[in-house]
């Protein structure tokens, strides 16, 4: 019997989008009417010059209410209209904004979560009130505190239960990632939200999503099984035909999408075989990772 175990990175999707909250209007000298040509000219000379701009300007548009050009800025204004007017794009109104904006990424089922050297798969977010969390493989967090996404920065690890059980907890800092309720089939399909968790049953149908060899389905053959690692013995698992592969640990097990609303039921562990050749993998339940750390399950 080999354990599932991870290996490589893999890429993920970004989801990217900004943020702006205004702290103070637009303030500034007056600024004349302009035309439209001169504004897209003026946006332009800025557009081409934005390697240049003061640190603390955060972009510009134009303002159709007032025909005029806006910078917006996050700190201190000086040199800002110096700045606009060397470029040749004119006055200016200065914008001040409460928080500089920031890209967004989207945390997904099954997708490349990595620390240090290794690499695991997400396998379902969950929150506890207004704290995020993203559920994992235990034997995936044992091996590293500090966990990183396809855009950046997760968090820092929580909990790990490992062996005995087979789950472990990230809890999720960072500001830019954003929880969602779906998981990745990869080049099977788009991804698909969870709507809620359930138990297995033997015969049951299910998919399992992994960052190693993506969408892979099969049957429930199993539960209640015991499974012996060298690490030691995991009990109450679920046994599957679903294959995996290393790097696939820790990711979503789901009921089969055509069976009807996708819920969760497990997280990746370990087995035997590949996806060649086709295999025997093993799932710690979901519902007692969320139970065991107080949890709700983030839904689609």
């Amino acid at each position: 019997m080999k354990h599932i175990t991870f290996a490589r990175l893999a890429s993920a999707v970004v989801a990217v989008g900004v943020a702006l909250t205004m702290a103070t209007p637009a303030t500034a000298s007056p600024v004349t009417q302009r035309s439209a040509a001169d504004l897209s000219a003026a946006l332009t000379s800025l557009n081409e010059a934005a390697q240049s701009r003061p640190s603390t300007v955060t972009g510009w548009h134009v303002d159709d209410a007032t025909r005029s050009v806006v910078v917006s800025v996050h700190g201190s204004d000086k040199g800002v209209t110096s700045w606009a007017a060397g470029l040749g794009a004119g006055a200016v109104k200065i914008e001040h904004v409460a928080e500089a904006p920031r890209t967004f990424w989207n945390l997904i089922g099954g997708q490349a979560i990595t620390t240090g050297g290794s690499r695991c798969s997400l396998g379902f977010n969950a929150a506890s009130g207004s704290t995020r969390y993203v559920v994992t493989a235990g034997h995936c967090t044992a091996a590293g505190a500090s966990w990183s996404g396809s855009g950046g920065t997760i968090g820092t690890r929580s909990a790990s239960s490992f062996p005995t059980n087979d789950y472990g907890v990230i809890r999720v800092t960072s500001s830019s990632a954003v929880s969602t309720g779906l998981i990745d089939r990869y080049s099977s399909g788009s991804d698909v939200p969870v709507t809620g968790t359930a138990t297995a049953t033997v015969g049951m149908a299910v998919c399992r999503s992994g960052s190693t060899t993506g969408w892979r389905c099969g049957t429930v053959t199993a539960v209640n099984q015991t499974v012996c690692y060298s690490q030691g013995c995991v009990n109450q698992m679920i046994r599957t035909n679903v294959c995996a592969e290393p790097g696939d640990s820790g990711g979503s097990l789901v009921t089969n999408p055509s069976s009807g609303p996708v819920r969760a039921v497990g997280l990746t562990s370990g087995g035997s075989g590949n996806c060649t050749s086709g295999g025997t993998t093993y799932f710690q339940p979901i519902t007692e990772a969320l139970s065991a750390n107080g949890l709700s399950l983030v839904t689609g």
